[in-house]
């Protein structure tokens, strides 16, 4: 529920009431004597679905843009005669004015953005380079960047232009801004003893997580997007922060600021990638939902604008998103071929230890390095093989006979290494 309270101009008091009346609003009115032009203060509760409606009936009688309109959420309105507007207003969403409102506040003032922009980069980096996963999870949490995505797509569809504008401008500063901090902090950590000499930050499970994006990525922002709109819309908005974990934008932008520190190209192209894909991902599936949730600017003579204004902006991300699927759609099949020639090399060698002519051996572990990276690039597999001896000489040329196996099987280039173990067995 929500208590509406509007200032009347002068001569518009008897159209005002008379549209609540047709609506069957409950009201009070008190005499107004702060200012000349205005001459009574109307006040009545309403379901949050029917603010919308209300107030342009309002204004459509008199009721000016540059008054004051005060929009209150209540706890609970105790009477029965609330329940015919209860039965009409049935929708779950807020009214334009409130949303904008909302959006405006996910768009703070620079200094606060920035300052909250650093701090969960800086906590983002810490906790990758720890391999921490609580850590990267704080950092997500204080992370301002979903924020300002909501704010531009609000601002499209309900035509307010300074507000789309100033969510484009915090989403590109702030990913600008976290990659570079994320960047200078890296480069000061490797000239301490915070981190050990020669890391391969590739080798660090929280970092390498965050460099094989794929089209389930893509989903996944597609779907946080919609949540996040689903939370503005219906005032949810303590479901923003599951979304902003679901989501993580700042440790992908993180990521990338670390790989220009490591000097690693393909963790920032990756992890640039990633953070992309999320971030376009949220202002496509945000601009739709408002669309579709029946959002539109307040005079009906902008509708064609923010509905063209609202397709341009749409084409431009899906061409973008579709740019990078390209990058996506090759770490997904990387990471598919790399996981089938996991699995063919061990069947092709377990089969094979279970012939008759290794008796004697028996495999006892298998290794494989291969990547996604390996694989684009033609690189072989390199292949460990431990083989265990029961006191008996070992095959000849066993690492060139799993080789030619393998090779065989997989269709792909192999490099072989086999290490022999001696085991004896009591009686």
């Amino acid at each position: 529920m929500r208590l509406v309270q509007v200032l009347v101009p002068k001569g518009t008091r008897e159209a005002i009431l008379g549209e609540l009346d047709e609506e069957g609003v409950d009201y009070a009115v008190w005499e107004e004597t702060g200012r000349g032009e205005f001459e009574a203060v109307v006040s009545f509760p309403i379901p949050r679905s029917g603010v919308e409606p209300v107030l342009d009936r309002l204004r459509a009688a008199g009721v000016e843009e540059d008054a004051y309109t005060i929009v209150q959420s209540t706890e609970t309105v105790v009477s029965r005669r609330i329940g015919a507007l209860r039965e009409r207003y049935t929708d779950l969403r807020i009214s334009r004015d409130e949303l904008v409102a909302r959006a405006a506040d996910l768009a703070p003032e620079t200094s606060t953005y920035a300052a909250f922009l650093v701090l969960s980069t800086v906590i983002a980096a810490m906790g990758l380079l720890l391999d921490s996963a609580a850590t990267i999870i704080g950092a997500m949490v204080i992370a301002p960047l979903m924020g300002p995505a909501i704010s531009a797509s609000v601002g499209t569809v309900v035509d307010e232009p300074d507000l789309a504008r100033r969510g484009i401008v915090l989403q590109v500063g702030g990913l600008v801004l976290a990659v570079a901090c994320a960047a200078v902090l890296g480069t000061i950590l490797k000239t301490t003893v915070l981190v050990p000499p020669g890391l391969d930050i590739t080798e660090v499970p929280q970092i390498a997580e965050r460099t094989h994006p794929n089209f389930l990525s893509l989903f996944l922002a597609l779907g946080s997007g919609i949540a996040a709109s689903i939370s503005i819309i219906r005032g949810a908005g303590s479901a923003l922060i599951g979304v902003a974990i679901a989501v993580a934008l700042v440790p992908p932008a993180a990521t990338a600021g670390l790989g220009i520190a490591w000097g690693v190209p393909l963790v920032f192209v990756t992890a640039s990638t990633l953070v992309l894909v999320n971030l376009l991902a949220i202002n496509l599936s945000a601009l739709v939902m408002l669309w579709l949730s029946g959002y539109r600017p307040q005079r009906h003579s902008r509708v064609e604008g923010a509905r063209s204004a609202l397709l341009k902006r749409s084409a431009r991300l899906i061409g973008a998103l579709l740019v990078l699927s390209v990058v996506l759609g090759s770490v997904t099949f990387a990471s598919f071929q790399v996981a089938t020639f996991e699995q063919e090399t061990n069947a092709e060698l377990d089969a094979m230890f279970d012939g008759p002519e290794y008796e004697g051996t028996s495999l006892v572990e298998t290794g494989v390095e291969y990547d996604g990276v390996d694989f684009v690039l033609g690189n072989p597999a390199e292949v460990r093989v431990v083989v265990g001896l029961d006191e008996s000489d070992p095959p000849p040329n066993l690492a060139s006979m799993i080789d030619t196996r393998l090779t065989r099987a997989t269709n792909e280039p192999v490099s072989v290494q086999v290490v022999y173990t001696l085991s004896q067995q009591s009686e």
